[in-house]
C-alpha cells in the first residue's frame, strides 16, 4: 500500500497534479498588452512601397510594408499593462514611400481581449486586439488571412 502511494504521489508530482489542492505550476511566456496589425507585404506591391502606421491614441508605431516574397508583416503599438478589457480607437494611415502619398486611411474602435498565456490563474494578464491591413479596406479582421502567396 505504502508503494502504490508512493507511486501514485510521484506521478502527480511529475505531471503537474497535485493530491494536496495545489495548483499545477504556471509556465513562463511572456505577454505585453496591445494592439497588432498583420499584413501581406505583396499587397503593397512592390519592396517597401509603403509606410504601414498604426496609432491607439497618442502611441504609434510603424514600419515600410516589406518583400512581397515574405508571407505577411506585422506592426503593433504596445499599451499600458494596467489598461484593462476596456474599448480603444485605433487609426491606420498607409502612405507612399515613394511620394509621401496617402493610400488608406481608417479607424475602428475595438474592446481589448483579455489574455492569458499562462493559463487562467497564472501571470501575466495582458489585453490584445488584431486587425489586418487591406490595401483597399483599410483595418480588417485578420481571420483567415493566408500565410500563401496569391
Amino acid at each position: 500500500m505504502r508503494r502504490v502511494l508512493l507511486v501514485l504521489c510521484t506521478a502527480a508530482a511529475l505531471t503537474g497534479c497535485s493530491l494536496f489542492g495545489r495548483d499545477a505550476p504556471c509556465t513562463q511566456a511572456d505577454m505585453d498588452s496591445g494592439v497588432g496589425v498583420v499584413w501581406r507585404p505583396a499587397d503593397f506591391g512592390v519592396e517597401d512601397a509603403a509606410t504601414i502606421r498604426v496609432c491607439v491614441s497618442d502611441t504609434c508605431g510603424q514600419r515600410v510594408s516589406g518583400d512581397p516574397r515574405d508571407p505577411f508583416a506585422r506592426v503593433s503599438v504596445e499599451l499600458a499593462d494596467d489598461i484593462g478589457a476596456r474599448t480603444v480607437a485605433v487609426r491606420l494611415t498607409v502612405t507612399s514611400t515613394k511620394d509621401g502619398r496617402v493610400l488608406v486611411t481608417d479607424s475602428q474602435r475595438v474592446r481589448l481581449t483579455e489574455q492569458h498565456p499562462n493559463g487562467a490563474a497564472c501571470a501575466p494578464t495582458a489585453h490584445t486586439a488584431g486587425f489586418r491591413a487591406d490595401p483597399a479596406k483599410g483595418l480588417v479582421s485578420p481571420e483567415g488571412l493566408s500565410l500563401q502567396g496569391k
